[in-house]
């Protein structure tokens, strides 16, 4: 069979689950799968948050693929997930696979951004709820999760510097919930704040961070550590400057 081919299949599936949340461990294993399904049996794998590193074996060529943008799609990682176990199970031609995958990658699963809005701005009043505070903050604490999500959104699409934008999201969310217990619509500022936030805390990247480790893949459990540790960061960081502006 085409080396080639299954090399391009091998790295296309890495990428999309990459690309999309999955785990480092699971990445490499996918593609070291897919490859020995099809007759290659000493393929090498070596998968970095940010890039991909295939072989056919030891002493043959090596690949690399650059991962720029990283976001959460676990359906597409799921898809790819159920190619990989097709292929394993030999009901899958390379061609088949290619195609597929291709398709996956054209895929788009991700809700609107209003759907995204609505659903962050309940979970935070739920959160507020959830965390002890009065049902009187339920509804601050849904137009300020809301508005403070929106608000990362919009300054995604326009900074392109990393975690600015958690940076003015969190310093929104602290600014409007000062005013809304200023005006006397909320009681509880600290569970306010704490329920707008929570859709901003990365916990699927935390999670990830842990599996890697108890995994053995240090490099990539210590890089997406440091970059959910940074994220917390800027969260914290821009609702202690409104405490400290006020």
């Amino acid at each position: 069979m085409d080396k080639k081919a299954i090399t391009k299949v091998c790295l296309l599936a890495g990428k999309l689950m990459l690309q999309s949340g999955a785990e480092t461990y699971r990445v490499e294993d996918t593609m070291i799968r897919i490859a020995s399904a099809y007759g290659v049996l000493d393929a090498q794998s070596h998968v970095t948050p940010t890039g991909i590193m295939f072989s056919m074996g030891e002493t043959e060529p090596t690949n690399f693929v650059r991962i720029d943008k990283r976001s959460t799609d676990l359906y597409k990682v799921t898809l790819v997930n159920s190619i990989s176990r097709n292929i394993s199970s030999r009901s899958l031609s390379i061609e088949e696979a290619s195609n597929q995958l291709k398709m996956i990658e054209k895929q788009i699963h991700a809700y609107p951004n209003y759907i995204q809005i609505l659903a962050a701005a309940l979970a935070s009043g739920c959160f507020t709820i959830m965390f002890q505070g009065q049902w009187i903050d339920f509804i601050p604490a849904l137009l300020v999760g809301g508005l403070g999500f929106s608000a990362m959104i919009y300054f995604h699409h326009i900074v392109e510097v990393r975690f600015f934008a958690e940076f003015l999201a969190s310093s929104i969310i602290g600014l409007f919930a000062y005013f809304f217990v200023y005006m006397r619509i909320g009681v509880e500022l600290d569970k306010i704040i704490i329920g707008a936030v929570m859709p901003l805390v990365p916990g699927l990247l935390i999670t990830n961070a842990v599996r890697d480790l108890m995994a053995g893949h240090l490099v990539s459990g210590l890089s997406k550590g440091a970059e959910a540790f940074l994220t917390a960061f800027a969260i914290g960081a821009g609702v202690a400057v409104v405490f400290l502006i006020i």
